[in-house]
């Protein structure tokens, strides 16, 4: 039985349940997220993707925060509220109560997506809505990946408020594993594509900023 269709492509007439995902899950040879019952077949990723994934799982494994720990790509999230199951590009768990399963986390504390075009409208629309009703988590990143901007959403007092970051000395707040990560560092290795130069100035002048 084929497990998932593409992005894009029309859903399967049949609805899978939750139990039913995470056995075929384990035996996939691809990974997926599953959403309310149906099963998406997830994109592979590009070396940029992968630096900047990289930068922050090395930056949350430097941490001295004991009680935190790190995984990249291959941990799910559950989000239970929505029926969901996602793969973060790195997440972060800070409790001693979430291991009911080897294979997703229930208690994220941190989430870190960094965007393609293929994920673009999910990561900002859909799993905003799915992880912030995660009540144990303090902060969802969204990582651009053609230019420098990280997008902060972090949990307060009084809700959910926006932070944006784009130039390379400013720090970014990381909660729970309470450390502080410049742009700079998240973009560490990242060159971007330089930007055409206006009417009359030499190409040579316009140089690719590299991190």
């Amino acid at each position: 039985m084929a497990l998932a269709h593409k992005v894009g492509q029309t859903a399967p007439r049949h609805s899978m349940t939750e139990a039913e995902y995470l056995t075929a899950e384990q035996l996939a040879d691809e990974r997926h997220e599953y959403v309310d019952g149906q099963v998406f077949l997830m994109a592979g990723t590009s070396k940029r993707h992968n630096r900047i994934a990289g930068n922050f799982y090395r930056m949350f494994m430097s941490s001295n925060n004991k009680a935190c720990e790190a995984f990249m790509s291959d941990v799910k999230v559950r989000a239970r509220k929505h029926k969901s199951f996602y793969y973060p590009d790195v997440v972060v768990g800070c409790t001693d109560d979430d291991d009911s399963d080897d294979y997703y986390l229930e208690k994220p504390c941190l989430i870190v997506e960094v965007l393609s075009p293929s994920t673009l409208r999910k990561d900002y629309l859909e799993k905003t809505v799915a992880y912030q009703a995660l009540p144990s988590l303090q902060a969802y990143l969204i990582v651009a990946q053609e230019q420098m901007q990280v997008d902060l959403l972090l949990r307060t007092e009084t809700g959910w408020v926006l932070q944006q970051f784009d130039q390379p000395e400013q720090e970014i707040p990381l909660p729970c594993v309470d450390m502080q990560m410049s742009v700079a560092s998240v973009y560490e290795g990242v060159t971007f594509k330089a930007a055409a130069p206006p009417d009359g100035e030499n190409a040579d002048d316009a140089d690719s900023p590299v991190v």
